[in-house]
């Protein structure tokens, strides 16, 4: 009997390597191509700073959004449904992309499809974190943790940089920006269909994903308001909700701004470097600064807490940003130096985030948790979608070197509202047993 239960326990150990790695794969490409790719695509077909930064930036709504209409989810089709509808929903969308690039209305018929390719990818977003829920039990939800997260990184690392590179060359070999991200596009759209229907048949059917149907729309209605007003009536909200919209408010502008700052012409105040250039940067190097940051952040909080190590991680998100006012005024052509200042800024970024997330992780504590933190990670997007949108724009009246004097000045903003917070001391810290 021992046997026979030791073999089929082995037997779903097995099984959660053959999904868990590729499911979280395939939540990462989507939410990269929409948010990263779309900045290279819209600056090679000409499109201004201001608009790109606008239009993408508006692009992070469904993730704001999202919190609002994850409730419903379980209600129609099983979770591994949605997962699987939701895969095979990305490829069309991609696969319109493409297709709509080398027209003339390209802007506005890409731009729908990006939208409606968001809304999808944030729902197979909350299929997935709750089928991961679902189908492991707790030991193993713990045990893959890690291997859930690398493989979300991984994508990073694919979207932003693999493909960017990708994109790059097939834009320069063919002569036609279009046509070679279309390509690009392309590929995604058919990793997405591969996804699908991989998943079709390697996911476990666990016997609680079911629909569960309320008794009435009333009921769920009210549910969802005792969470939206437990959350505002938390201790400290005010402080909280300020964190959460402006400790990033630099990054937020960084983050679309940087590319284009690295893709502009030197006469226009960037550095002229080429896509492939830019995709090995950001792609490789800054990925790598983020993931050692945050791993070096998360080993410190286990031995001191994070009220201990607030402060720290506040002057890493913060100063190692001056990396870019130093670029625009030396407008550096050494991509070793341009790599190493990324490197630099991300590795900064990732110790500090690290902050931020077990921040929203505090503030979720009590009742609800689960539902808690998601409505946090709503505000966490809309503080990166808001200054996104208008860090164009700024760009545009003040010009690079005077925005990344800006970006210093916001950093006070991020040191303000961390001041405010308060937290336990013991929060954190790793506990010997």
């Amino acid at each position: 009997m021992n046997k026979e239960k030791n073999i089929s326990d082995e037997k779903l150990w097995l099984q959660a390597m053959l999904w868990i790695p590729t499911l979280y794969f395939a939540s990462g490409l989507p939410y990269h191509t929409i948010t990263n790719i779309s900045d290279y695509i819209y600056k090679e077909m000409g499109i201004s700073n201001a608009d790109i930064t606008f239009y993408t930036g508006i692009l992070l709504l469904p993730w704001t959004l999202k919190p609002f209409w994850s409730p419903f989810i379980e209600m129609w089709r099983t979770r591994r449904w949605w997962i699987v509808s939701t895969q095979l929903s990305l490829a069309l969308c991609f696969a319109a992309i493409a297709f709509a690039l080398p027209t003339k209305h390209f802007l506005v018929a890409t731009l729908i499809f990006f939208m409606l390719a968001a809304f999808v990818s944030a729902t197979h977003d909350i299929a997935a974190d709750g089928f991961y829920i679902l189908g492991l039990s707790e030991e193993k939800q713990s045990f893959f943790s890690g291997i859930r997260n690398t493989f979300y990184r991984v994508a990073m690392v694919f979207g932003s940089g693999v493909l960017v590179i990708v994109g790059g060359r097939l834009a320069r070999s063919t002569g036609n920006s279009a046509t070679g991200w279309g390509i690009t596009i392309g590929i995604v759209a058919l990793l997405m269909l591969l996804f699908s229907l991989y998943h079709r048949f390697l996911l476990p059917v666990p016997a609680d994903d079911i629909s569960r149907k309320p008794k009435s729309v009333r009921d769920v209605f009210e549910n969802f308001g005792h969470i939206i007003v437990t959350y505002f009536k938390k201790p400290g909200i005010i402080g909280a909700l300020l964190f959460l919209l402006l400790f990033r408010l630099p990054e937020a502008q960084l983050v679309k701004m940087g590319k284009l700052f690295l893709l502009d012409p030197v006469a226009q105040g960037g550095l002229g470097l080429t896509t492939e250039q830019i995709g090995f940067i950001n792609g490789v190097l800054g990925v790598a600064g983020l993931i050692i940051g945050g791993i070096l952040g998360g080993i410190c909080v286990s031995h001191k807490g994070l009220k201990y190590w607030l402060w720290p991680m506040v002057v890493a998100i913060s100063i190692p940003d001056l990396v870019y006012v130093y670029m625009s005024f030396v407008q550096p052509g050494d991509i070793y130096t341009v790599g190493s200042c990324i490197f630099i800024e991300q590795l900064g970024y990732g110790f500090g985030f690290t902050a931020y997330t077990l921040y929203m992780i505090y503030f979720a504590q009590g009742e609800y948790p689960t539902a808690h933190f998601a409505i946090s990670t709503a505000f966490m997007s809309l503080g990166m979608m808001l200054p996104g949108i208008v860090s164009g724009m700024i760009e545009q009246l003040i010009g690079y070197r005077y925005f990344f004097i800006w970006i210093m000045l916001c950093c006070i903003v991020t040191f303000a509202v961390s001041a405010i917070v308060r937290i336990d001391p013991e929060f954190g810290k790793k506990r010997n047993k």
